[in-house]
């Protein structure tokens, strides 16, 4: 069984004719599947690495084939979790140098009320220098795990003789992907933005979703949440109190654990959404959420490095981790010192040739300015095109979560020599068949409503395969 394959296309089980070899290596670190795919785990064949730039041993030259299917000299479940929850980040390189980093951070934030602005944007400039120096995860949207499952798929296809395989398509009615705009509402200033913001929301007809922060920064009146819902808008919460320390230690996030929590049950909020993205996912059972949005994909702007590598919803445990894809308007003003659309249109891009996840978080308390308004009306123009022109789904948040959860308990049913869907909402879910075209990952989609659809093909390293 190898159940994040299983889960991430939604296949028949039986499709997946593949094991792990039982001699898997007492160390873990770094590998390739190919020449793209970066791994983190345990194998039974070459080296691991403890850091991920350099040469890497390239495992998919160790696949080895039997009659029951293929052998693989690594455990894919373990290596996809191991990026998804950023675990590689946890491993032994470079633990005095977090512990330092920790360090400053707790007496960044001890004096960040009393520091002015200016202060502000250097210190947190001159901590994210040197971020091009890092290797991984790859800059500007790292796949790694998305690759990771395409090359399995493509595995399970050759060891099956070249039939396809059907599996229930990502996102509902055949759309290409989804995309999502969130807000994350700071301080009182972004609060008085927010009808400013919700105004040009609505006039692109862009569904949106406002973190709010429930304790200290400002008033969290009850005028201010039914304004927003009132206007079609989603209200999750945001952190505790956004002092940097909720991450701090276990114990300490167990403790504000049950006053977010209870924040959540009062506003009627399935989301959550971390201050600054600090994060430890192997925590996150003490969240009362359906979803979580606080990992970023690549997290090379952000105070807390790492990411989760992939552009796809995931389940950490019952909680649903919706992943920060692209890079946050903070850090495309006060960082790069950038107005213009360029990253977010390559980031889109890249997401887009995955059909994954696109999540954006723009601070209603930075859109003070025409020209940082102008860029987000630009964003918003771009969204609407996507939705146009290529069919992709925006939505609210939660509104992605109730599909992604729906899917999962969705079921390929073979009746009668045809496939089936079957489970909660199947009227909008979409059959689609994964097969190899001149060693290329190929979809095709097929419904009563969209007929035979072919996606775009998706090349997969002839070694992987």
């Amino acid at each position: 069984m190898h159940p994040e394959l299983t889960e991430y296309f939604r296949c028949p089980e039986d499709s997946v004719n593949f094991s792990t070899a039982a001699d898997l290596s007492a160390d873990r670190g770094y590998f390739r599947f190919g020449p793209d795919t970066v791994c983190y785990g345990r194998s039974s064949a070459g080296f691991r690495a403890g850091h991920a730039n350099g040469h890497l041993y390239d495992v998919s030259k160790d696949v080895g084939f039997q009659e029951s299917g293929a052998e693989l000299p690594f455990d894919p479940t373990e290596v996809a979790r191991n990026l998804r929850y950023e675990r590689y980040v946890q491993s032994g390189a470079g633990a005095g140098k977090r512990w330092a980093r920790r360090t400053v951070r707790d007496a960044y934030y001890l004096v960040r009320p009393s520091m002015p602005v200016a202060i502000r944007k250097y210190l947190q400039k001159f901590h994210l220098r040197r971020w091009q120096d890092l290797t991984f995860p790859q800059w500007p949207v790292d796949t790694s795990v998305d690759s990771l499952m395409e090359q399995l798929l493509a595995l399970c296809i050759r060891a099956n003789g070249g039939k396809s395989i059907p599996f229930i398509w990502f996102w509902p009615d055949g759309m290409n992907a989804c995309a999502l705009m969130t807000h994350d509402v700071e301080e009182a200033g972004g609060v008085a933005l927010c009808s400013t913001v919700m105004d040009i929301n609505s006039s692109f007809d862009i569904p949106a979703s406002f973190q709010v922060v429930p304790e200290k920064r400002y008033t969290v009146s009850r005028k201010f949440l039914e304004e927003l819902r009132g206007r079609g808008f989603e209200v999750n919460v945001h952190d505790l109190n956004h002092d940097g320390q909720l991450f701090q230690n276990e114990e300490e996030f167990r403790r504000r654990a049950v006053k977010i929590n209870h924040y959540g049950r009062e506003m009627g909020a399935v989301g959550f959404r971390a201050g600054v993205l600090y994060r430890n996912q192997e925590w996150f059972d003490a969240l009362d959420f359906e979803y979580d949005s606080s990992v970023p994909n690549v997290a090379h702007l952000d105070p807390q490095r790492g990411g989760c590598c992939t552009v796809m919803p995931y389940f950490v445990g019952k909680i649903l981790e919706l992943p920060v894809t692209t890079t946050q308007d903070y850090a495309l003003f006060h960082v790069l010192n950038t107005y213009g659309m360029a990253l977010w249109e390559q980031q889109i891009k890249l997401i887009l040739e995955k059909h994954g996840l696109i999540n954006v978080i723009v601070h209603p308390d930075y859109l003070t300015g025409s020209r940082e308004r102008d860029m987000y009306r630009d964003l918003l123009g771009l969204y609407a095109r996507l939705r146009r022109e290529q069919n992709v789904w925006i939505c609210l948040p939660r509104e992605a979560n109730t599909w992604w959860r729906q899917r999962k308990q969705m079921q390929l049913i073979r009746k009668g020599g045809e496939w089936r869907i079957e489970g909660p909402n199947r009227e909008r879910a979409v059959i689609a068949f994964a097969s190899l075209e001149n060693n290329s990952l190929t979809y095709h989609l097929s419904s009563p409503q969209i007929g035979m659809k072919r996606i775009e093909p998706h090349e997969v390293p002839a070694q992987a395969v």
